[in-house]
């Protein structure tokens, strides 16, 4: 069983930059992937970024070059540095992780707002 735990999110004017983390904990041998995800009234949870135990990283079109997903194996640790944020990235912020024996995790979720 694996625990994920979020944490960073606010509210933050348009054009400011937020870091959200998440830190897993439990009973597990390892993490092959984590992930954030976010979600909006209405629409269907969709990916942000994903970063790979050994550091490959994928992001959404919309992200790239803004926000940056980071991990320290060590810690199970993920991080997420958003920059030049717009009221488009308004949503709640997942957490996700996939064990090595391919058991998917969630966290509980945390509010990003993009306001002026």
């Amino acid at each position: 069983q694996v625990q994920l735990v979020e944490s960073g999110g606010g509210v933050v004017q348009p054009g400011g930059s937020l870091r959200l983390s998440c830190a897993a904990s439990g009973r597990f041998l390892s993490i092959n992937v984590m992930a954030w995800y976010r979600q909006t009234p209405g629409k269907k949870r969709e990916v942000v970024a994903r970063i790979s135990s050994v550091g490959s990283s994928e992001y959404e079109d919309s992200v790239e070059g803004r926000f940056t997903i980071s991990i320290d194996s060590a810690k199970n640790t993920v991080y997420l540095q958003m920059n030049s944020l717009t009221p488009e990235d308004t949503a709640v912020y997942y957490c996700y992780a996939m064990t090595s024996n391919f058991v998917n995790y969630w966290g509980q979720g945390t509010q990003v707002t993009v306001s002026s």
